[in-house]
């Protein structure tokens, strides 16, 4: 077994870094030796900020970055017989190899095969001279071969970005083929860099033996115009060389809170992606981009790159990545507030906790998250340097060379610019950013705002009170469910208040049918990573979204816009009609049925899931732009698919098909009642959710005289409109998470009692640690509630619902069985219409 595969309860997908970072540079570029070693000297005095295993000499991780030191290679490959071209016009690449003799020559016949392939003159290999002694033995035992492989520019390059895109290719090229054709070197092989400008020492180390375990960063002629360090401290996980810090571009303290999302969203979109910096061919070598077994900031390196290579300066792709709060900022500059709502349309923040340090190599900058919630403190001398570092003191430096320092502000950036020799204030580079194009016009233009959207064609009846009960009944409503969740939502507008330590058992427990989102359990923010206060800290939170095509992102066209708008995600259902309607442009809308055969037999459940994601790709094809799934088409012999399956289960079938980057997921749901069920729905793949049984109750309940409020009926649904919208931020804010657009598709929860192949199919990606039920078992808990909408005969089984589990002091509610009932599957299902259904509402 691998130590990246899940054990026990360790799953690789948690691999989170929470560590110390800093840099050092000169002003004006100068080269020196001093520079190296003051870095490493700022890199030991983070050792607080990394961390060990019970192994005390085996490190989490530390590294430094440095400029290529030209004359230094040009000494030493001149002994191997390598000769070195100009400064720049060669690149250099840190390899991890396998200690495995076979293994080692079949990469190296690789990286040969691959540098030939490209057109490419391979120079030759230097191998790292290492000093072992006093490295745990941990570390030891995954130590890798380390040795350095020289390329020269091909002849048809004539500037260094063209050939840093080159060696990008380059290294996928190796490193794909590496893994076809050596897999059992997966763990071993590794590119720590490849470029003509920069150059990664690092490993399994503690800030202590990185000066002494790579003897040529002692060696004076080892010089650069700046150092970047970083001391990692893995949370939770498994140290691992290759997973040491600095990365390619970035050095990162923090964690990335919404991981899962950020790759699906990436993966959505992989038919579409093109440049026209790449061929074709090259495309094909690039994707998908980030390899197996990283973590999570090795993964934002990855999309860095691709995103670097594809024609935008690192500044402006750090701002794509982790944007500064910008929606509802009635203060910022309009053109930088164009620049960032233009890239939330494809592109959702990276959120999490983040201090970040980037440079391509000639500029060297640092960064904070929107909340500011990981340092960073910088110094500038008068001798020429600046210091960046998550804590002041990490280098000693006499208070009178200090002409500026301070701390990095929550959303701001610093830039050093090493060939013009200055540093770009925050307002410059982001003023320079947004001024690259029209952002604002492109938004006119292009931006459909759903407010805007003409009034729809033909509308839905209301349902009746008669329909609306029987919907109750089909979907899995209790009287707890209406007097306490809906109605203090629609009179007070507010979520109602609940114990947080509900101690309802397990839902896979129960012997009473149960909701299908009571099996999902959140996960929430710990050790490093802290939560959000929704309320004080509500300048940062944002309920912003987009509905449409996300287009390319490796490319800026005006069309990226071309999407409906939507301040928050709960739709009413005139909203939804005038988006049903939607022909604006490019954009159609298509509804598609989430039902399924109610006949009871084996398969029909997984039957209507398969017909509905073949519709939705067929529609996709068919170039509609906004998918609605409709629960309303219910009838005797038609059942409804839970919402949070049909959803999920669409959305990951067009992330595997690499069509779910064009089209919106819009949800039409009568199972979708109270907050925990929206954000499950966000949180596998809806975009927006029209809950309109919810809003069907409330208008029926204000017709009824059944609320102790004189507010009218828009009002009482704006009310829950605003509940739902307020309780989602909560739930966000728990997670550490700012951001709709982050939360979204996100699957930040934990399944506890559905089998693996439901979970594979539907959910792909989630964490599940219980199995359960498979497709069959939840069928039949969904006809069990169908049939007490559609058998109930009698005036007396009409007239009631259950009562709720969780109600204080509930009388004669049932109770959960320990001892779950085998579930088995017949074509004459019946539902006794004396049997209580008993809800399990999980805490938030």
């Amino acid at each position: 077994m691998k130590s990246t595969d899940p054990q026990g309860l360790y799953r690789p997908e948690f691999e989170h870094d929470a560590c110390g970072t800093g840099f050092i540079t000169s002003l004006n570029g100068h080269k020196s030796h001093q520079t190296i070693a003051d870095a490493l000297t700022m890199l030991e005095n983070m050792e607080h900020r990394g961390a060990c295993g019970c192994d005390a000499e085996s490190g989490d991780g530390a590294g430094l970055m440095l400029q290529v030191p030209h004359w230094f290679f040009l000494e030493e490959c001149t002994a191997l017989n390598i000769r070195l071209p100009e400064p720049g016009c060669y690149g250099v690449g840190m390899v991890f190899l396998p200690k495995n003799a076979p293994q080692r020559e079949a990469c190296r016949a690789s990286i040969n095969a691959a540098v030939a392939r490209l057109g490419m003159q391979l120079l030759g290999y230097r191998p790292v001279p290492v000093n072992a002694a006093g490295i745990g033995q941990t570390a030891l035992a995954a130590e890798p071969v380390m040795e350095q492989v020289f390329v020269a520019r091909p002849t048809d390059i004539t500037n260094s970005e063209d050939f840093e895109r080159k060696l990008f290719v380059l290294r996928r090229l190796i490193t794909k083929t590496v893994m076809e054709s050596v897999p059992e070197a997966e763990n071993d092989f590794y590119f720590a860099s490849l470029s003509c400008r920069v150059i990664v020492y690092k490993g399994q180390l503690t800030t202590y033996q990185v000066r002494h375990y790579f003897p040529d960063l002692s060696d004076p002629r080892v010089t650069s115009g700046f150092g970047l360090v970083h001391s990692r401290f893995s949370t939770n996980t498994f140290p691992s060389w290759k997973l040491a810090q600095p990365f390619r571009l970035l050095a990162h303290n923090g964690e990335i809170n919404t991981l899962r999302g950020n790759l699906n969203w990436f993966y959505a979109g992989l038919r579409s992606y093109v440049s026209p910096y790449f061929s074709d061919e090259e495309m094909d070598m690039l994707l998908p981009v980030i390899d197996n077994n990283q973590s999570d900031s090795a993964c934002l390196d990855n999309i860095a790159e691709i995103l670097l290579h594809s024609g935008r300066s690192l500044p402006h792709v750090m701002m794509m990545l982790v944007p500064e709060a910008w929606d509802g900022n009635t203060q910022m500059d309009p053109l930088k507030k164009a620049f960032y709502e233009f890239h939330a349309t494809f592109m959702g923040p990276w959120d999490g906790p983040a201090a970040l340090l980037f440079t391509d190599g000639k500029m060297i900058g640092a960064m904070l998250d929107r909340n500011g919630l990981r340092p960073l403190r910088y110094v500038v001398t008068n001798d020429g340097r600046v210091l960046v570092a998550s804590e002041a003191g990490v280098l000693p430096i006499p208070d009178a060379t200090i002409v500026q320092k301070g701390r990095l502000q929550p959303g701001k950036m610093l830039l050093v610019d090493t060939v013009g020799g200055q540093i770009i204030t925050d307002e410059e580079l982001k003023a320079q950013a947004a001024s690259q194009q029209p952002y604002d016009q492109w938004l006119n233009e292009y931006q459909i705002r759903l407010e805007e959207l003409p009034e729809p064609r033909q509308m839905f009846t209301d349902l009746s009170a008669e329909s609306v009960f029987k919907y109750h009944q089909v979907f899995g409503y209790t009287r707890e469910d209406i007097d306490s969740i809906i109605t203090p939502m629609a009179v007070e507008g507010k979520e109602p208040i609940g114990s947080m330590g509900v101690d309802v058992p397990l839902a896979v427990l129960s012997d009473q049918p149960q909701h299908l989102s009571s099996y999902f359990k959140q996960f929430f923010a710990q050790v490093t990573n802290p939560p959000i206060d929704p309320i004080r800290e509500r300048l940062v939170m944002s309920l912003a979204t987009f509905i449409g095509n996300n287009g390319n992102i490796l490319d800026e066209d005006k069309m990226h816009c071309h999407c409906v708008a939507l301040h928050q995600p709960i739709l009413t259902n005139h909203e939804l009609e005038k988006l049903r309607s939607i022909d604006t442009g490019l954009f159609h809308a298509k509804t598609l049925m989430s039902y399924f055969k109610a006949d009871g037999k084996p398969g029909s459940l997984q039957n209507g899931v398969d017909r509905l994601c073949r519709y939705a790709e067929d529609a996709v094809s068919d170039g509609f732009e906004v998918l609605i799934l409709s629960d309303r088409a219910l009838d005797s012999e038609h059942a409804p698919i839970p919402s949070l399956l049909a959803v999920s289960a669409v959305h990951h079938h067009l992330i595997r098909k690499g069509y779910r980057g064009s089209v919106g997921l819009v949800v039409e749901a009568g199972d979708v009642w109270e907050v925990h069920h929206f954000a499950c729905l966000l949180a596998f793949g809806a975009t927006a959710i029209n809950p309109y049984l919810a809003l069907s109750t409330i208008r029926t309940m204000h017709a009824g005289g059944q609320f102790d409020s004189p507010e009218h009926h828009p009002q009482l649904a704006k009310n829950y409109v605003k509940a739902v919208c307020d309780g989602l931020l909560k739930i966000f804010s728990k997670m550490g998470i700012s951001t709709l657009q982050s939360y979204h598709g996100a699957q930040v929860f934990e399944i506890l009692g559905l089998n693996q192949e439901v979970v594979d199919y539907c959910f792909t990606g989630a964490v599940t640690r219980i199995g359960g039920l498979g497709f069959d078992e939840i069928a039949r808990e969904t006809l069990y509630k169908h049939f007490q909408g559609f058998t109930s005969t009698t005036l007396e089984e009409q007239q009631l619902l259950p009562d709720g589990a969780c109600t204080s002091g509930a009388a004669g509610a049932k109770r959960i069985c320990l001892t779950p009932k085998p579930y088995t599957c017949s074509s004459t299902l019946r539902a006794p219409t004396t049997t209580r259904r008993i809800s399990a509402t999980p805490a938030y």
